[in-house]
């Protein structure tokens, strides 16, 4: 197996994923700031342009990091990262789910149409005006899930998991993209490094 790999949110979760996995593979760097992504030779690997993808030894390639780290935790006989029971799985399903819409999109969306247009332009529609209100909707979000994980070590409680990885990778990479985690939020940033102190974070 090969990891089609680049800098961004979304490539950082796969690789803390198969670092609490311990799972090695090689790495093909894309350079996504050249849009190397939306050249043909990548969009014949991935049609939809993004990073990562997981290229299997025969040659199936998998896309979007839930189904990525899903399939590499099955390839271990599922592990307390997704969960090693129906429930302990749908919780972290649930979150992940949660994380990704309700905090995740809006806060990339906000990114690209502000900070990140000069990067994204050309490459896909661009809604400059709903920019402030997307990092709005993101953080508003972020208060609602510090109140929720008040005396909580993770999100699924004292199991780390996706979700986490999910957030921390979303987190780490807009607070420097002019997102930054608001002190108010004490749950979230002392969540934040508890996970950052984790070997995985500097995968």
């Amino acid at each position: 197996m090969k990891l089609h790999n680049s800098i961004g949110p979304n490539p950082k979760v796969v690789r803390m994923f198969m670092s609490e996995l311990g799972v090695d593979m090689e790495m093909v760097d894309v350079d996504i700031m050249a849009g190397e992504n939306r050249q043909a030779d990548y969009l014949k690997v991935n049609p939809a342009g993004q990073s990562p993808a997981l290229e299997l030894d025969d040659g199936t390639v998998i896309t979007e990091i839930t189904a990525i780290c899903e399939y590499l935790d099955d390839l271990k006989g599922s592990t307390s990262l997704i969960g090693t029971t129906p429930e302990e799985r749908a919780e972290t399903r649930m979150w992940t789910r949660r994380v990704d819409i309700a905090i995740m999109e809006p806060m990339a969306n906000g990114f690209r149409y502000s900070d990140g247009q000069e990067i994204f332009k050309g490459r896909m529609v661009l809604i400059p005006q709903a920019a402030d209100d997307l990092k709005a909707i993101a953080q508003e979000r972020l208060t609602w899930l510090d109140g929720l994980i008040d005396g909580k070590e993770y999100i699924c409680g004292s199991r780390f998991s996706m979700a986490d990885m999910m957030l921390f990778g979303c987190l780490e990479f807009f607070s420097q993209m002019g997102q930054p985690i608001r002190e108010e939020n004490k749950n979230i940033v002392a969540w934040f490094e508890r996970v950052k102190g984790r070997p995985s974070a500097e995968a």
